[in-house]
């Protein structure tokens, strides 16, 4: 068709209505940008005052002035363990570091003062005489202590402590808890009041109580038994456990249970030191002494840390937060992209667009281009605003591999909003739903797939699989970026992530890029064919990409009528609707391009819910509309037009029947008859942000309108619909008034030439100016051009239309010029008269006299209508009555008019509905 526009043209018409629609929206684009720059400054301000913390000497070793002076310059200063508090000694460097008594891991028992603590040792062996004999030798009967060395000395007893270990042993908790330190033998003094020594550590000097611990022997039945009694938690006075399985005098084979705890709930147990070389050694201990006699024993002298240098505390933050913030910064675009999309479903701007013209392949084009752009820009700025603030996260890792993770990730992201569009229909919805995802994705990545990531056990094929979820996949390739700005790289010896680290297996880098590459085209192509099926207009079959293998249907010049058997009784129907049916049969059967739209038993049937009976919103429609011809829809609300218009557009399919377009059938060539339409809709459908002009433009261009004839017909439409004047022109809709609006949707509905023009109620809301101004657009309008309108105004339908079909209950009572219409359905004149009450009879006689098939049509306090029969009555008659009458009675006021078009309505619906009533 000659107004038909070019994929090309298309997309250059959509590229530059999104661009001026972020013209519009400059000041929302510069804060989602800036949001990076804000957290990344936020996390250098944070870090700043993080190393301003550490870098006092709370954080530093101890240090002190030489020769016990007050004052000294700091270079004079002497710093080491022994000047340092017990904060500080953590960061000293420690060549020597200080030997300890091995110790047992004691559960926590509540021990009287001066009384005993019971420690039970359980223990179990297929041998139980050799298992009681062995154990018997576990506990000394009394301490060996030399007091010129007691710290020497505490090894060769079997000591214990309450207190949880750390993760080093520069510093043995036992020894600064405040708790006592248990020796265990078999039998305690009846006076336990223990005594305390002295030692020094770090040049101070502290004191540390020594009490008597009992340690008893119970035996169990089975290792099933321990194991039960331990999990159930009896394990209040339980110490350790022990299984000598089948050990006996030739060999010793034993399987030891420990208590495992951690510091104060901060520290993993993976990474806490565990007191069990203790047990070991104190079981090896007593099967040697049941072999060689009592005085044989492993010396188990002290345990120690390894050395260490001196510890600088530095906390990086964008390694050890990136992973959560950097999370949320990249979905913030996603709750973006997807109300974008929704915005336009829910304003139903899609439609529109595509209805005037704008076909798929240029809406996805330029769509998923515009918001890929988008990302691009906004993801760049995210990393060079870190990598301007030094931030080790982004300055660290390969750019490169940095540009290929945001990439693949935002397509997919783009993807993933196209694909949920088509769920959601309101926009507030949609928003909530996105940042939920966003916030929620965040928080679940962070203290739950983190701690299955981290976990060397946790099988790898459900991280993969937990990797499917995009916004896991995003984290894990941050998770890996934070991790590699914190530590060494083993191929470059220096921090970050290069290419070669992708092959290390404990990389997760390079199954997240093949994840989120294969989820991309896979997301990518269920979104548009879920977009094919739901989403635009009416939807396609769920098969629509079989078309081109189906048997089409026969086009509107081929098609041959063949009636069923089932056909409506004709004679129910009137002439002139007959008339029409006969009119498009004879159409199908000897086409002619003159007639723009054709509908052949066109029907639209909505089924009952709820109880409901169904309805036929639209039925047995037969109608021929030629080119220049203004065609009017009447009827009462809920009548049937809007349902007729909707099937006309394509916003629904017809129940059956079909209905032709410039030649198109609209149940598969819509796409064909979109090119050649043109739609002024109940409701006005515009962007907000946009100007009059601006949406013009779009529109124009959409029909294949370029350089001076695009501004030339733009201009003429502004000012044929006075919206021209006042810079009502580039004035964004969203502050037009209501008529402002509609004038705006007339003018697009006209703009490039269409050949077919629906306008549903054009003139609501409405000045009696504007409305002149409209009708003189829509009569110019009509003289090349189908045009079929719908109205309640039946002045408006009498000056601009044709013809004329009143419609209710979805049928098609009568068609016809107005002149014809009340001719044939108006062949009376209306006579009122008022009067007092007391006088109705006698207006009522007079009538009577006129003619006596005059009918009273209307009757309140003294006011009464009649319809008199032009047949019977002559005007001067009616005339000469009046006088007389008023000789006899008084009479307020009188009138004689003849049929309006609106007395036709009523009075065509009112049979129609008497009708259906009897029926």
């Amino acid at each position: 068709m000659s107004n038909s526009s070019s994929f090309c043209t298309q997309a250059n018409a959509l590229l530059r209505k999104n661009l001026t629609f972020q013209k519009r929206n400059v000041k929302t684009n510069i804060r989602l940008i800036l949001l990076p720059l804000i957290l990344c400054v936020l996390l250098v301000v944070l870090q700043h005052l993080i190393d301003s913390l550490l870098d006092t000497p709370d954080f530093k070793c101890g240090c002190a002035c030489p020769n016990k002076r007050t004052t000294c310059n700091d270079s004079e200063k002497v710093c080491g363990v022994q000047y340092s508090n017990q904060n500080q000694l953590l960061t000293c460097p420690v060549p020597h570091p200080p030997e300890w008594p091995p110790l047992l891991q004691l559960p926590t028992v509540l021990c009287k003062e001066n009384a005993s603590c019971r420690f039970n040792m359980l223990f179990t062996a297929d041998n139980h005489s050799f298992a009681q004999s062995v154990t018997d030798n576990m506990f000394p009967s009394a301490p060996t202590v030399d007091y010129a060395d007691i710290m020497g000395s505490l090894s060769s007893n079997v000591l214990g402590s309450q207190s949880y270990p750390e993760d080093n042993n520069f510093l043995e908790p036992a020894f600064m808890s405040g708790l006592p330190i248990f020796y265990l033998q078999s039998q305690c003094p009846k006076n336990n009041s223990g005594f305390s020594f002295p030692y020094q550590m770090a040049g101070i000097t502290s004191q540390q109580e020594i009490r008597c611990g009992q340690g008893i022997n119970l035996w169990r039945n089975s290792s099933s038994d321990i194991n039960n009694e331990l999990y159930k938690g009896q394990t209040n006075e339980i110490a350790s456990a022990f299984d000598f399985l089948n050990s006996n005098e030739d060999g010793f084979d034993i399987v030891v249970w420990y208590k495992s705890v951690f510091s104060r709930g901060i520290h993993s147990p993976s990474t806490t030191l565990l007191r069990i070389p203790r047990s070991v050694n104190l079981i090896s201990n007593a099967y040697l002494q049941f072999l060689r006699g009592p005085g044989t024993k492993i010396l188990f002298e002290f345990v120690k840390d390894m050395p260490k240098p001196e510890t600088v505390f530095r906390i990086e933050l964008a390694s050890l937060l990136g992973g959560l913030f950097f999370t949320w910064v990249v979905l913030q675009l996603f709750p973006v992209i997807l109300t974008s999309l929704v915005y336009e479903k829910q304003q139903k701007l899609r439609i529109m667009m595509k209805m005037h013209g704008l076909g798929d392949g240029p809406y996805w084009l330029i769509s998923y281009g515009y918001f890929l752009a988008l990302s691009v820009i906004y993801i760049l700025c995210f990393v060079i605003f870190g990598s301007v603030l030094g931030l080790k996260f982004f300055t660290l890792n390969d750019y490169s591999i940095q540009f290929v993770f945001y990439f693949i990730y935002v397509n997919l992201q783009i993807s993933t909003a196209f694909l949920l569009s088509s769920f959601f229909s309101n926009v507030k919805t949609a928003t909530v739903t996105a940042y939920l995802v966003v916030f929620g994705t965040g928080l679940l990545a962070c203290f739950l797939f983190q701690n299955f990531v981290e976990a060397t056990s946790f099988p790898r094929g459900w991280i993969i699989c937990m990797e499917l979820y995009p916004g896991f996949s995003l984290y894990r390739g941050l998770y890996e970026f934070a991790q590699s700005a914190a530590t060494i790289s083993s191929n470059s010896g220096t921090g970050g992530m290069l290419w070669q680290d992708l092959n290390d297996s404990t990389n997760g880098m390079k199954e997240v890029l093949i994840i989120m590459l294969v989820e991309w085209i896979v997301v990518l192509f269920i979104a548009y064919y879920i977009d094919q099926v739901l989403s635009t207009g009416s939807g396609k079959s769920p098969l629509f990409f079989l078309k081109r293998f189906q048997k089409k249907p026969p086009s509107f010049e081929k098609l041959s009528i063949q009636r069923q058997g089932s056909k409506v009784l004709v004679q129910l129907e009137k002439e002139d609707v007959i008339q029409e049916r006969e009119k498009v049969e004879q159409l199908l059967l000897e086409p002619t391009i003159n007639h723009a739209i054709v509908c052949n038993d066109l029907k639209k049937f909505y089924p009952g819910r709820d109880g409901n009976p169904g309805k036929f919103a639209v039925g047995e429609l037969f109608l021929a509309v030629p080119r220049g011809e203004c065609f009017g829809m009447l009827g009462p609300n809920g009548a049937g037009k809007t349902s007729f218009i909707s099937m006309m557009i394509g916003l629904t399919k017809p129940t059956s029947g079909a209905a032709y377009v410039e030649g198109l059938d609209i149940r598969t060539h819509m796409d064909g008859i979109y090119t050649s339409m043109g739609v002024c809709p109940q409701h006005d459908l515009l962007w907000e942000s946009l100007t009059g002009r601006e949406h013009l433009l779009f529109y124009g261009r959409l029909k294949n309108l370029k350089g001076s004839i695009l501004t030339q017909a733009v201009e003429e439409s502004l000012k044929n619909l006075n919206l021209f004047h006042g810079g009502v022109a580039d004035k964004k809709a969203g502050k037009y008034s209501g008529g402002m609006k509609r004038r705006l949707s007339v003018a697009i509905s006209l703009i490039g030439d269409p050949k077919v023009v629906y306008m549903d109620e054009p003139s609501t809301g409405l000045d009696p100016a504007s409305r002149k101004c409209l009708w003189n657009v829509i009569k110019l309008a009509k003289q090349d051009r189908a045009i079929i309108l719908t109205t309640h105004s039946m002045e408006e339908a009498e000056a601009l239309c044709d013809r004329l079909g009143i419609f209710v209950d979805g049928s098609l009572q009568c068609v016809g010029n107005p002149k014809e219409l009340k001719g044939r359905y108006g062949g009376t004149y209306v006579f009122t008269m008022t009067t007092s009450s007391d006088h109705e009879k006698d207006v009522e006689n007079m009538i009577r006299r006129l003619t006596p098939n005059a009918n009273r049509i209307y009757r309140l306090s003294g006011t009464q209508k009649f319809e008199l029969p032009k047949k019977e009555v002559k005007i001067a008659n009616v005339f000469q009555a009046v006088e007389v009458a008023k000789r006899n009675f008084t009479v307020f006021a009188w009138g004689l008019a003849d049929t309006t078009l609106e007395d036709v309505f009523i009075k065509v619906a009112h049979e129609a509905e008497a009708f259906d009533t009897l029926s």
